[in-house]
């Protein structure tokens, strides 16, 4: 990514009718068949997904796409196009969280670990969610922050193969921050969770709930496990 270009990410959570699972065999896969078209077609868009399946995972959640834009024209047009074909007017949208990419004012030059977006091979489990800081967090010296974000970073480091990307919501949705973590250890996961509680940063939190977890899948795969196949 250059400095002239904009990358939106959305976390984008769907739930399907519990009606549509009572329709036949065929009207299903038909179903499923146009859906899957209109995934694949989005990356004309220039809108790129990674699909996962939140299927009994979470509540009222069956999919939930991790996606990439250039702007935020593309991923509505990119959701409209989804909506519509398929298995689309049967779903309804559960979470979106929208955040743009930018610079991080506390890390000179982000690793690989630290901004993990599209490259590469995906890990087994995506963590997503939205977080926002306090008034007070924003009202301290920059001196300050930083001071507290390099003990969060150095947390972070000591569980390099838990990658993160950190988007930016600031005017665009509820939250300040979009944050995803992928992993292919949860207990790891869950140990690094647990070790960020502890240190000041933690202090500075008003809310970074839900958290939304997915299995990374093809589409279809997701699909024969919703009997679409």
């Amino acid at each position: 990514m250059t400095g002239d270009e904009q990358v939106y990410v959305q976390a984008l959570a769907l739930g399907i009718d519990p009606a549509w699972r009572r329709r036949t065999d065929e009207e299903r896969s038909e179903d499923g068949c146009l859906f899957g078209a209109a995934v694949a077609a989005a990356e004309l868009e220039g809108v790129r997904s990674v699909s996962y399946s939140s299927i009994g995972l979470e509540p009222g959640v069956d999919l939930l796409f991790w996606r990439m834009a250039p702007s935020v024209d593309a991923l509505e047009r990119a959701a409209a196009a989804l909506l519509r074909a398929g298995l689309g007017p049967w779903l309804t949208v559960r979470h979106s969280l929208v955040g743009r990419i930018g610079p991080s004012q506390y890390v000179r030059k982000p690793t690989e670990q630290e901004q993990s977006l599209f490259a590469g091979d995906r890990s087994r489990y995506l963590v997503v969610y939205p977080f926002t800081k306090s008034t007070d967090w924003y009202l301290l010296s920059k001196e300050s922050r930083q001071g507290v974000m390099n003990e969060h970073m150095r947390v972070g480091h000591d569980y390099p193969t838990i990658r993160q990307a950190l988007a930016y919501s600031f005017g665009l949705d509820s939250q300040d921050f979009v944050v995803a973590y992928e992993t292919d250890d949860l207990v790891a996961f869950g140990d690094l969770v647990r070790a960020l509680r502890a240190t000041e940063s933690r202090r500075s939190t008003v809310s970074d709930t839900p958290i939304l977890l997915g299995i990374h899948r093809s589409m279809d795969e997701i699909l024969g496990l919703l009997g679409a196949g």
